[in-house]
């Protein structure tokens, strides 16, 4: 019953209590970013959703226009030289994927689900269909994002994906939202391209 219909209605529930709540704050951030860096307020970029559907994803824009596209950012080898001064920060704090609270709203995402991936990310996308993680909709936090994040290698993640997606459920995404919260406060296993290049090399 939650997977096929409390899931929805808590995901529109709470994306529109959070539009009431972060509205203003959304507007201010949305300003800030054009007013310091050249280009557009949102980064938009094609995703595999449920069933490896593609849809739209919006994010405040962290990086300037000449960053390479249709690229994850943990594959740049020089990715702090692409983010702007302020991308930094709202990267950090996760700022960056409230815009998507749209995407919840109009069904392409779920507040908790495996991160939307990158058409290019083709290793990452068989092994979620060998886990059979394509199979919920993606979301704006989940399992893999509070073990791990940007530190997994694709088949952890996947792994992990393939786990939530195994035990969907209320309290397992209530579960989710409130380790979402510590993360973020604590900022943990957040890294970009270049500090996961220079954590390579330092193991080796």
């Amino acid at each position: 019953m939650y997977r096929k219909y409390g899931k929805r209605i808590g995901d529109v529930i709470i994306a529109t209590i959070a539009l009431i709540i972060l509205g203003l704050p959304m507007l201010i951030i949305a300003i800030a970013v054009r007013l310091t860096s050249r280009g557009p307020v949102l980064f938009r970029q094609k995703r595999f959703g449920k069933n490896k559907r593609l849809f739209t994803v919006y994010k405040f824009r962290t990086m300037s226009i000449k960053a390479p596209k249709n690229m994850p950012t943990n594959s740049f080898s020089d990715a702090a030289s692409y983010i702007t001064p302020l991308g930094a920060i709202l990267r950090k704090l996760s700022i960056d994927e409230l815009p998507q609270i749209f995407n919840v709203l109009k069904g392409d995402m779920s507040i908790v689900g495996p991160r939307p991936v990158i058409k290019t990310e083709t290793n990452l996308i068989k092994l979620r269909q060998k886990y059979n993680a394509n199979s919920v909709k993606p979301g704006i936090t989940g399992w893999a994002q509070v073990n791990g994040r940007d530190e997994l290698d694709d088949d952890r993640k996947a792994a992990m994906d393939g786990q939530y997606v195994n035990k969907l459920s209320f309290l397992t995404d209530v579960k989710i939202i409130f380790k979402t919260a510590v993360v973020v406060i604590l900022m943990a296993g957040q890294t970009e391209g270049s500090e996961r290049a220079l954590e390579a090399d330092d193991a080796k």
